[in-house]
């Protein structure tokens, strides 16, 4: 996690702190502003340290300033401290349960001495907290739930949490004079969503010479050893388990690689008879079962059930990338401006690209209404005589209740670009949702499905519809579905890709930035594309600007 979006955390950590503690409403104001000023930065935040920019950032008091720079320095901060050791510490991890803000924490501990996690589900569990006032039975339903939510997803971490501690483990191994080579393995390397053991696969030119080095640098146990290899367990303070499967014996590290990439319905889909063992590569041992190479991304068992014509490696990459769709500003709940926002798609080297901010029913995000679109409209037309970069002029309009958009017609009729979403009222039934939803996709104006599912994933569960259905109406109406790089979101879910690709649905692939920094979201979308086989071809992001405008008139 880059030391910008610790420090943000950091800082709102300690305005719920304050807030628990009764502090002044001014000064908890203050750091929730400091820690969304530092979110917002354009710049790295180590620079701004270092050259002392940050100290005249509007907003950044001297308070706030020694704050950063104490945590900078000890990954904590004497604030913290202060408020922290003086309750419960058990108190902190109750603000990670979604729907309890300082207010109800602070009743919870008050009436029921309520100081940690386990307290709040026995006390749920014995019926104590809808007696609470400003709780009741659905409240506390729904914090059983949560809780149930957060003891399930115990140990697991986002795609790009996994990839950010995948790396940490890499620069230790690079340090180790008996480490040969090494790779990523299991379900990392397979890009698997949500991530509960990272695994690398390390050659040695001495297993004694490794179990000296990794002593250096690690507290671990060895689980156990077959053949010639040997997988240890790191004792570290990250959530998923870290495991390292070494082997001194450099002809056996291409099946070690192979088999511990899997997955298992891949290798169980596979001769395995077939391989001697003697192989150089994984390209060998592909060669040996008799069948062309399959990229690590692509081994799960839907790769065995998708028809021939689908199991082509995907050749999709960055560099494929024309358009960059779907991106929010300050005009909605984005962080920069459209100035800067455009900016920085033109240095990352978008030929085009389209706004698409939210639409008024979205006020929670302070969605556009007409005469504001209007007026973003003319601030584009304005902007676009500045840069080289095609600036299209879009809107996320939501997806009504009764399947109605946002906008009505003549509005919609005037948009280069529409984004139809669902934001509110998940609770409905799978055919009301599934009606809904394809309501949206048969407006004629409608060019994309964004987060067709709404999962957050270790956060939300995806709503009750038919995919198959949707995507049927997607391909039907030349509306593309959009797989949203979130990493949070990854939805439309890779499962469904093979589906997708075989109805001939285009595909985008956005970030649904919010920021500059979002921007780099997009890997994560190409990474989940990938693993569904997907081609350039299918992907509208690729599209020149004349076939997207194409697409997009329909």
């Amino acid at each position: 996690m880059s030391l910008k979006k610790l420090v943000s955390s950091h800082l709102n950590d300690i305005a719920d702190l304050m807030e628990f503690s009764g502090e002044n409403r001014f000064k908890i104001a203050a750091f929730r502003n400091g820690a969304n000023i530092i979110r917002r930065l354009e710049r790295v935040l180590e620079e701004m340290i270092a050259d002392g920019s940050l100290q005249k950032t509007k907003g950044i008091g001297k308070g706030i300033y020694s704050v950063i720079l104490e945590f900078n320095e000890r990954g904590t901060s004497t604030e913290f401290e202060k408020y922290f050791n003086n309750i419960p510490h058990g108190i902190l991890d109750l603000f990670k349960i979604k729907g309890l803000g300082a207010g109800k924490i602070k009743k919870l501990y008050e009436n029921l001495n309520i100081t940690n996690i386990e307290e709040l589900e026995k006390a749920c569990s014995a019926n104590k907290v809808a007696g609470l006032k400003g709780f009741g039975q659905k409240t506390q339903e729904k914090i059983l739930q949560e809780l149930e939510r957060i003891k399930s997803n115990k140990g697991k971490v986002l795609l790009s949490e996994a990839i950010e501690i995948a790396a940490l483990i890499e620069e230790k191994l690079k340090l180790m004079p008996s480490v040969v080579k090494f790779n990523l393995t299991g379900d990392l390397r397979r890009i698997r969503e949500i991530i509960s053991t990272i695994e690398f696969t390390v050659l040695v030119n001495s297993s004694n010479s490794f179990s000296d080095d990794l002593s250096n640098l690690f507290i671990y146990n060895k689980l156990q050893t077959i053949a010639s290899s040997t997988t240890y367990e790191l004792s570290t303070d990250f959530e998923p388990k870290i495991l390292l499967n070494v082997t001194s014996d450099k002809t056996e590290y291409p099946l070690l690689l192979f088999k511990t990439t899997g997955s298992k319905g891949f290798l169980d889909g596979l001769n395995l008879d077939k391989i001697s063992g003697k192989e150089k590569s994984e390209k060998d041992v592909f060669k040996s079962l008799g069948i062309n190479f399959v990229i690590p991304e692509m081994r799960e068992k839907q790769f065995h059930d998708a028809p021939q014509k689908l199991r082509k490696n995907s050749n999709l990459t960055l560099e494929n990338f024309k358009g960059f769709l779907h991106f929010h500003t300050v005009w909605s709940d984005g962080t920069n401006t459209l100035a800067e926002m455009v900016n920085a798609l033109e240095k990352f080297g978008y030929e085009y690209c389209a706004v698409c901010d939210h639409s008024k029913a979205a006020y929670y995000a302070n969605g556009l209404n007409e005469e504001r679109l209007i007026k973003q409209k003319e601030q584009l037309e304005k902007l676009q005589k500045s840069v080289g970069i095609k600036l299209l002029h879009g809107s996320e309009v939501d997806i009504l209740k009764n399947g109605e958009l946002d906008f009505p017609s003549d509005i919609l009729s005037k948009l280069d670009f529409v984004v139809a979403s669902v934001h509110s009222i998940f609770n409905l039934s799978e055919d009301e949702m599934t009606k809904r939803i394809i309501k949206a996709i048969e407006n004629e104006h409608t060019n994309l499905l964004a987060h067709p599912t709404g999962r957050l994933l270790l956060r939300r569960d995806a709503y009750k519809l038919n995919i198959e259905k949707i995507i049927d109406a997607c391909a039907s109406n030349n509306v593309a579905i959009e797989i949203n790089a979130n990493p949070y979101r990854l939805d439309l879910d890779w499962r469904k890709l093979y589906y997708a690709r075989e109805k001939n649905c285009l595909l985008s692939i956005n970030p649904d930035a919010h920021s500059i920094d979002d921007i780099h979201y997009i890997n994560y979308g190409i990474m989940v594309a990938r693993k569904g086989g997907t081609q350039a071809k299918e992907v509208i992001n690729t599209f020149s600007l004349d076939e997207f405008l194409n697409f997009t008139h329909k």
